[in-house]
């Protein structure tokens, strides 16, 4: 059998971008499920017919969806109670397809459309007031495995959303290095700032977790 290549794979994935796999967004699973470096029972947005169509694909014995992953919950979509919101931008900070817009001591609001339903602005926001209602037809990440041509469409929106903001943050890295570049602090700096904001997604992917199981 050949080998899946990781766009293959990554094209049966919803594209939530949720992290709840343990990788950084659906395509470095879908990368480390080609190298034969993760299972194929770990997206939780995709549902047990996701897991079994991975399986298929890499020609592994089907699984259940792992329940470290979180359960398979149906799609939902954030909302800001906006009279709440403080404008910290904490949730713009890790919503991974830009779906949220405001600036600093701005209110802030989601783009419905664009939402994911990933959950990981949730715990980022200090005053708790983003709501997860679930999504109806018109808003919010679509049930997967597709079942309308929409369906498919919001998942390759979400995939280019997602690639461009990785493709800005990355180049506005290497442009903060290349102008500060005979600053000799500029780079403990810049490390940095890219480890001050991992840090604050992974806090908010391991309180979206931490919250998923108590309401269990």
């Amino acid at each position: 059998m050949t080998e899946p290549t990781a766009s293959f794979l990554d094209a049966l994935l919803p594209q939530t971008q949720c992290r709840r796999c343990g990788y950084d967004g659906c395509r470095p699973y879908a990368e480390a499920m080609a190298a034969g470096e993760a299972d194929i029972n770990r997206c939780p947005p995709g549902g047990q017919e996701t897991a079994d169509q991975l399986a298929e694909a890499t020609g592994r014995d089907p699984k259940p969806l792992n329940p470290d992953c979180g359960d398979a919950s149906v799609a939902r979509v954030a909302r800001i109670r906006e009279a709440e919101c403080i404008g910290c931008t904490r949730c713009i900070q890790v919503c991974p397809t830009d779906a949220i817009i405001g600036a600093a001591k701005v209110m802030h609001t989601v783009i419905e459309a664009d939402c994911t339903g990933c959950e990981l602005c949730v715990p980022a926001c200090p005053v708790d007031c983003i709501d997860m209602p679930e999504s109806t037809p018109d808003t919010g990440q679509p049930l997967w495995p597709p079942r309308r041509a929409i369906d498919r469409q919001r998942a390759e929106r979400s995939r280019t959303l997602f690639e461009t903001r990785q493709k800005r943050l990355n180049h506005h890295l290497s442009r903060q290095r290349r102008v500060n570049r005979h600053d000799p602090t500029s780079d403990a700096q810049d490390e940095a700032q890219l480890a001050d904001r991992k840090l604050t997604i992974n806090n908010a992917v391991a309180r979206a977790r931490a919250k998923r199981e108590s309401s269990q």
